[in-house]
C-alpha cells in the first residue's frame, strides 16, 4: 500500500510540473544593474531559468533595438530622446543607468541563442504608421529565422495590424497573442490568433475569459502581475503563462 501511495505522489508531482504555469520575465530579470530589455537582465533571467520577454522599437535608419519605448529617459529630462524618431548612432550615445547601450535585436537574439534552452516573447510596439509596423514585423521575423530560432519565439502586440502582418508574415507555426485587453476570445480566435494576452486587472473584470479561450483552442498568458496574489489568482484561473517584473515573488 506504502508503495502505491508513493508512486501516486510521484505521479502527482510529474503531472503538477507539466501542468505548472510558466513564468515570463517581462524585460528579462530586472535589477539596478541590470535594467529591463538589456542583455544583463536577460543573462540573469537565463540564470535563474525563467522565461523572457523583451520588446522591440524601429529606428529610422532601419536598426531593430530592445527597448520599452518609445521615450528613453524621464519626463523633464532634457536629454529625453523619441526612439522611434531616432537612428542608433543618436540612441547609442545615450548610456542605460548600468553602463550598457541600449542592445539591437541581433545582438539581443545572438545572446539568446548563445544561452541555449530561452523561450522568447517578443512584443512589437505600436508605430506611427502601419507600414512602419509592417517593416519592423518583418524586420523581426527575418532576424529570428536568420538564426534558426522560430520554434522558441512568440510574439504579441497590442496593434492588430502587427497582428495580422504576424500571421501573414511569419510561418503558420508562430504563436501570436493580442494583447488590446478588450477582444472577446471568440473574436481573437476569428482573427486566427494563438492567444490573448491580457492584463490582471483586464481579466480579473471577465475572468470568464480563461475558459471560453481555452475552449477556443487559444492560450492565455496574464500580463502585469506583480505580487504573489495575483500570480495565485492568475494560476488558479488556468493562465498558460504569467508575465512579469516580479518573478521571484510570483514563483512563491
Amino acid at each position: 500500500m506504502r508503495r502505491i501511495f508513493t508512486l501516486c505522489l510521484a505521479l502527482f508531482a510529474g503531472i503538477t510540473m507539466l501542468t505548472a504555469q510558466q513564468i515570463v520575465a517581462d524585460g528579462g530579470l530586472s535589477s539596478a544593474k541590470a535594467p529591463r530589455n538589456t542583455i544583463a537582465s536577460l543573462e540573469a533571467a537565463a540564470k535563474a531559468g525563467y522565461a523572457v520577454k523583451c520588446d522591440v522599437n524601429l529606428l529610422t535608419d532601419g536598426t531593430i533595438v530592445v527597448v520599452e519605448g518609445p521615450w528613453l529617459g524621464e519626463t523633464g529630462d532634457p536629454d529625453r530622446m523619441n526612439i522611434q524618431r531616432s537612428d542608433y548612432a543618436m540612441l547609442s550615445s545615450k548610456l542605460l543607468s548600468n553602463g550598457e547601450a541600449v542592445p539591437t535585436l541581433d545582438s539581443y537574439l545572438d545572446k539568446v541563442a548563445e544561452l541555449g534552452d530561452i523561450r522568447l516573447t517578443i512584443e512589437i510596439k505600436e508605430h506611427a504608421t502601419p507600414s512602419t509596423e509592417s517593416d519592423l514585423v518583418k524586420g523581426v521575423v527575418a532576424k529570428v529565422k536568420e538564426r534558426k530560432m522560430q520554434d522558441g519565439v512568440d510574439y504579441q502586440s497590442t496593434r492588430q495590424h502587427i497582428c495580422n502582418e504576424l500571421k501573414r508574415i511569419a510561418p503558420s507555426s508562430a504563436t501570436v497573442y493580442f494583447m488590446g485587453n478588450n477582444l472577446t476570445p471568440e473574436y481573437v480566435e476569428g482573427l486566427g490568433y494563438s492567444g490573448i494576452c491580457y492584463t490582471v486587472k483586464a481579466l480579473k473584470r471577465i475572468p470568464r475569459w480563461f475558459n471560453e479561450a481555452h475552449k477556443l483552442g487559444l492560450k492565455v498568458a496574464v500580463s502585469g502581475v506583480a505580487n504573489a496574489e495575483d500570480g495565485a489568482w492568475a494560476k488558479k484561473s488556468g493562465a498558460d503563462f504569467i508575465i512579469t517584473t516580479a518573478p521571484a515573488t510570483i514563483k512563491k
